[in-house]
């Protein structure tokens, strides 16, 4: 039987209407995700929504603030509320790469050597004070971080999916600290800062429940195919021809202006895409609008950019600078 314009249209509208209502669906799941977090972190809705969006790309994600501030709470809450497996790495400066993806041991009972899984093996890590480390400790994460997998002894083992790294550093400034070099910093999707609370809401952190035991009251809003759905629905959010040639426009600044060392990767370029899909979904959008990437900006620029003469890890003044400069085409 031939099919008419009119049955073509409403398979269309079809095909449409059900879109719209798993992109809904999506929203409201990453809404509830956000409110359950933001009971536990004060005053950062920001912050959340950053940290949200950055999970949904499937990235990796580094909150880097002075200590105190709720950067390991804020990761705890986020592993509590997707309800994934998490263990915690506290990295110091004895620090092996084998404490952080496990090594073969020998077996007495069957005479053999057997690999021992290290605390990588789990869906969510939160790898704390992660410039307390030396770089050989620091780069057993790049592997993992980048292929989801670690090889030991000529031997890959394949890592939990999902698979995400949230990690925590100081300010490089402290005593005690290595700085990452650009290559890890590269892998990580988003850099993101807490800041002090604001009075009022420091006030209720001093009369109301301790955070942590708040923390133990989270209850997971989503399993793994309630996360895949999410993922997916921000794959699917549209990006015009216009969004694409802002995007360019930003990085190719990021290039060529005299004031910056090293700009963008192609990397970074499709980090920033991929986290405005995130953004824009989660703030209930239909596509993707300049504002959507100028939101997410600084958090996927900032840690990549280095002015010249300047050491990494500028301030996000220096991605305020390349919005500030690059018109909206």
């Amino acid at each position: 039987m031939a099919v008419t314009r009119s049955d073509t249209g409403t398979a269309e509208r079809l095909v449409a209407v059900g879109s719209e209502a798993r992109h809904g669906r999506a929203r409201q799941l990453a809404e509830h995700a956000i409110r359950e977090v933001g009971q536990v972190i004060l005053g950062k809705p920001q912050e959340i929504r950053l940290a949200v969006a950055c999970l949904l790309a499937r990235g990796h994600l580094l909150i880097e603030d002075v200590p105190g501030v709720g950067k390991t709470l804020l990761a705890r809450s986020l592993a509590a509320v997707l309800g994934l497996s998490f263990r915690r790495i506290q990295f110091t400066s004895d620090l092996l790469p084998a404490d952080i993806i496990g090594a073969a041991v020998f077996n007495r009972e069957r005479g053999c050597l057997e690999f021992q899984p290290g605390p990588v093996f789990a869906q969510v890590i939160l790898a704390d004070e992660i410039n307390r480390a030396t770089p050989k400790a620091q780069s057993a994460l790049l592997e993992a971080m980048e292929e989801h997998q670690v090889s030991v002894d000529g031997v890959t083992h394949p890592l939990p999916a999902p698979f995400f790294v949230i990690a925590t550093q100081n300010p490089a400034h402290q005593v005690g600290t290595f700085p990452l070099p650009e290559s890890q910093l590269d892998r990580f999707h988003m850099r993101i800062g807490l800041g002090y609370p604001a009075e009022p809401l420091e006030r209720k952190l001093l009369r109301g429940d301790d955070r942590r035991g708040l923390l133990a009251t989270l209850r997971p809003v989503m399993g793994v195919a309630e996360l895949e759905e999410l993922q997916s629905a921000a794959r699917q959010v549209q990006v015009t021809d216009a969004v694409l040639d802002y995007v360019q426009a930003l990085v190719r600044f990021t290039r060529e202006a005299a004031a910056f060392e090293l700009g963008l990767s192609p990397r970074a370029a499709v980090d920033l895409v991929t986290a405005a899909r995130c953004w824009a979904l989660v703030n209930g959008h239909a596509g993707v609008y300049p504002e959507d990437v100028q939101a997410v900006f600084p958090a996927v620029a900032a840690h990549r950019l280095r002015r010249r003469g300047e050491l990494p890890l500028p301030g996000q003044d220096a991605a305020r600078q390349v919005l500030a400069e690059v018109a909206i085409p």
